[in-house]
């Protein structure tokens, strides 16, 4: 989040250990006080819905959100009934369609979505996920005419496909239906397709925008299924269960960091219950080789089994993700769920070499202070620049891309915003100036491939762009704070009626609290470069905290420098801690300030 300081900086911290200014979100003290007595919450609970802009007519919606409630009709996004109609109709004639997907997370779960679907239906369907390293992003027209060759009779493109103009155009004379469904920013011109279905057309007036492209393909299939059960086409076989496929969408939620809210926020509230069940065998599978054992919540979808469902496209096999989440096989569930794992070991490996590499480089090239951070490398492995532009990101409060170059002297780059600064458009402007080959994404993501000689342009053009839309004040980082607690008010209680406002993500941040002047005594580091802490109050009070990663940072080292010397500002999220069945409360520290 960026500030232009007009705020008063909350505790008085204009500048944190890791370079925040601390605000105050907006306090609304009538508001809070009625919302935490109709609802029997404790004040900072109340306060932190308050300051999300949820007043008393919206808080039931919110507290429980229902897809009865919330779940729009699909039919009002733009295409939807002429891509429902051709599938439809390829099932009921007994026709194959395919589905081409991304090999990200939301490209793996719209895909297997599909895969699921239309097998429950009764149809026939291939699938093809493209390689990341010999492949690129989006559709390609020797694997869409490949498609069309295996028996397709219609291709549909999930989570890319709505700036492959070209290639559209060059399948469409090869004899290739496709129908594109994609939630990507669209373009004033469409690709060549049978439908173009994506809540982000300009000229689609539906208020769905904010959906990830899994949340997108599910509205696909509530009116595919919508039409087929008209039809009569389940008077002779049992209809797919809709609802049991909301797992698949609150992963690929989570994962593509869309906004929880509306109908994103009952997709992921249900699709989490249904994880819990565990009836999908790829999840299950992953969930084992995760360790994940108890009810799983964002912090699981988007850290534990996302990572690992990514890690064969980038590193190892792009289709393995959507295999392991449309098999009804245990046993191959397990044997692909354990191949993942081994990936996502691999792949840390090369991100922490790449990551390295990355903030040595800015760091010597005195860019930290840049408007925008472009980094680049020949050798740098074009799986993991997406989570090393996440780090650099978040180290240098910066938007950020990271460009792996090849022996040709062709960039594949990936980039992460910050809240404020549109990236994805931006990135479409490159490309519009011919600053690039290809490029495309969304506010707070965006990749793109570049000439290696246009690189230097590229990044004159993406800083000036940043720093106009920034404006005068530049880019601020800043942390906002739902007040403070003390020590002995983080308790269970709290940590219950705090779970009240799940699930948490993009657009519904979890509570973050100050701890004021906290006495640190105890200080260490522990695992991969975390600093572990326990904190006191003068009551006897004891909490202990962890900040991950961040032992080398000057917030680690200012949370190490704080044992047993004067108080310092803490500022974290409280989390439920279980140690061999006993509860007690974590702090998850974002941030720590020395007093002055």
């Amino acid at each position: 989040m960026a500030s232009d300081g007009s705020s008063e900086a909350f505790l008085g911290v204009a500048q944190s250990a890791s370079g925040k200014r601390w605000e105050a979100r907006p306090d609304d003290s009538r508001l809070t006080a009625a919302l935490a007595q109709r609802y029997s919450l404790p004040e900072p609970v109340a306060r932190a819905m308050a300051a999300r802009g949820i007043d008393l007519d919206a808080a039931e919606a919110f507290l429980d959100p229902k897809l009865s409630r919330d779940l729009p009709d699909p039919s009002h996004l733009r295409d939807m009934d002429q891509a429902v109609r051709h599938i439809a109709d390829a099932i009921k004639g007994g026709k194959t369609v395919a589905v081409f997907g991304d090999y990200d997370v939301d490209g793996a779960t719209s895909s297997a979505l599909l895969l699921r679907y239309v097998r429950a239906a009764g149809g026939r369907i291939l699938s093809y996920i493209p390689d990341r390293i010999s492949e690129g992003y989006g559709p390609n027209v020797p694997a869409l005419v490949k498609l069309k060759q295996d028996g397709a009779s219609v291709v549909i493109t999930v989570d890319c496909g709505i700036t492959a103009f070209d290639v559209l155009s060059e399948a469409a004379d090869q004899g290739v239906a496709t129908i594109v469904v994609d939630h990507h920013v669209a373009e004033p011109r469409l690709p060549k397709a049978l439908a173009v279905v994506n809540p982000n057309r300009l000229d689609d007036d539906s208020p769905h925008g904010n959906m990830a492209a899994v949340g997108v393909t599910f509205l696909l299939l509530v009116a595919l299924n919508r039409t087929l059960r008209q039809e009569g086409w389940f008077e002779t076989r049992p209809a797919p269960d809709l609802m049991a496929l909301l797992d698949l969408v609150a992963l690929g939620t989570v994962c593509d960091v869309v906004p929880l809210t509306g109908v994103n926020r009952a997709l992921v509230a249900q699709g989490l219950k249904v994880m819990a069940r565990r009836g999908n065998p790829g999840l299950s599978a992953l969930s084992d080789v995760a360790r994940v054992t108890e009810a799983p919540g964002t912090y699981h979808a988007g850290f534990l089994l996302g990572p690992r469902v990514n890690a064969g496209g980038r590193v190892g096999e792009s289709a393995l993700g959507a295999e392991l989440l449309s098999t009804d096989d245990a046993q191959r569930a397990q044997v692909i769920a354990q191949r993942l794992d081994a990936y996502n070991e691999e792949r840390r490996e090369i991100e922490r070499i790449c990551l390295e590499e990355a903030i040595a480089q800015v760091e010597a090239s005195g860019d930290a202070d840049a408007p925008m951070i472009v980094a680049s490398g020949k050798g740098w492995h074009p799986g993991v620049i997406g989570i090393v532009a996440s780090r650099l990101k978040d180290r240098f409060n910066r938007p950020t891309c990271v460009v792996a170059l090849d022996e040709d002297g062709i960039g594949k780059g990936s980039g992460r915003s910050v809240p404020g600064i549109d990236l994805g458009s931006a990135v479409i402007a490159a490309r519009q100036s011919e600053l690039l080959i290809n490029g495309g994404g969304h506010k707070m993501a965006a990749g793109f491939t570049v000439a290696a000689d246009r690189l230097a342009e590229l990044t004159r053009f993406l800083c000036d762009r940043v720093a106009a839309e920034a404006g005068t004040g530049g880019l601020i980082p800043v942390l906002r704070l739902d007040g403070t607690v003390s020590v002995g008010g983080a308790s269970l209680d709290l940590i219950r009626a705090l779970e009240r406002l799940q699930p948490f993500g993009q657009g519904n941040a979890e509570p973050r609290f100050a701890i004021p002047e906290a006495r640190v005594v105890q200080a260490r580091i522990v695992g991969e470069d975390h600093v572990q802490i326990q904190v006191a109050d003068a009551m006897g009070g004891r909490l202990k905290g962890i900040a991950f990663r961040c032992a080398d940072t000057p917030m680690g080292q200012a949370l190490l420098r704080a044992q047993g010397n004067r108080p310092i500002h803490l500022a974290g999220r409280l989390r439920l801690d279980t140690w061999q069945g006993v509860e007690k409360v974590q702090l998850m520290v974002d941030d720590a300030a020395e007093i002055q």
